[in-house]
């Protein structure tokens, strides 16, 4: 074997162990919080903590409505917290609704090593804690962009009202893909969130809202969703969207109105 190929597979070696060692760094873009830190909004809300494992705190607030419809989980994107997504909540709320949105492992104020494993049991736990208190028919579960796979997985395994996903992937790795092809992502990725065979479970109605000019998640990625469950999965395409500016758009909140006034 010469130098040269030696070279270039310890060199595609090293890039697997790195991309394996690193990743969090770029899945995950958390802001962290001091635990002092005091929320402030202009509508009624609660702080809350769910202890879901010894030393491991899930931090959330309880927007809250009089006589509400029912109560929207919200999970978001893969950067900041609560503090700065907490502004959505009025999307929700103006229609009768409450919404609780939670932070992961290591965002905001709640604490605890990241796996996939366990985002998905802490993502549980919250909604056993919610189930407690509400009838499943009040309860709706809502996911943005990596979001979507946690909010697909808790739909699957359970009966809420309805599933509603805000740019989904049909799975992790397929997003990660687009990106580094070259590496056998079955083994160094850690993360594989398999929307995909998660949407194939879910019972309730499900409704996908896409931009059409999304160049992080294509919306093909929600076309390909849609096709594994037509009957239960309703398609909501925003013209010109891209990743981040849905909320900007009055269709957007048009079809979350029709959605909740069901």
């Amino acid at each position: 074997m010469s130098p040269t190929i030696i070279y270039i597979i310890a060199g595609y070696i090293l890039l697997m162990i790195l991309a394996y060692l690193i990743q969090e760094r770029f899945i995950f873009k958390p802001e962290k919080l001091r635990p002092d830190f005091e929320f402030r909004y202009d509508q009624p809300f609660e702080e809350l903590f769910f202890e879901v494992a010894p030393g491991v705190r899930i931090n959330g607030l309880h927007f809250k409505v009089g006589k509400p419809k029912g109560i929207l989980l919200y999970f978001h994107g893969n950067s900041r917290s609560i503090k700065g997504w907490g502004k959505y909540a009025k999307d929700f709320t103006r229609y009768g609704y409450d919404v609780l949105m939670v932070d992961y492992r290591g965002f905001g104020k709640s604490t605890g090593k990241r796996t996939e494993t366990d985002l998905l049991n802490d993502s549980q736990f919250v909604y056993d804690t919610l189930r407690a208190r509400h009838p499943e028919d009040h309860i709706l579960v809502y996911g943005r962009s990596i979001g979507s796979g946690f909010a697909t997985r808790l739909a699957s395994d359970n009966t809420p009202r309805y599933l509603i996903l805000d740019a989904p992937y049909y799975s992790f790795a397929r997003v990660v893909k687009r990106f580094l092809p070259i590496l056998p992502l079955r083994w160094v990725l850690r993360y594989h969130l398999r929307t995909d065979l998660w949407i194939k479970k879910v019972k309730c109605h499900t409704y996908i809202i896409h931009g059409t000019k999304d160049m992080l998640i294509p919306i093909r990625h929600s076309e390909h969703l849609q096709k594994l469950n037509p009957r239960r999965i309703t398609l909501i395409r925003i013209e010109g969207g891209r990743h981040n500016n849905l909320p900007s758009f009055p269709e957007y909140h048009a079809f979350i109105r029709d959605i909740l006034q069901e």
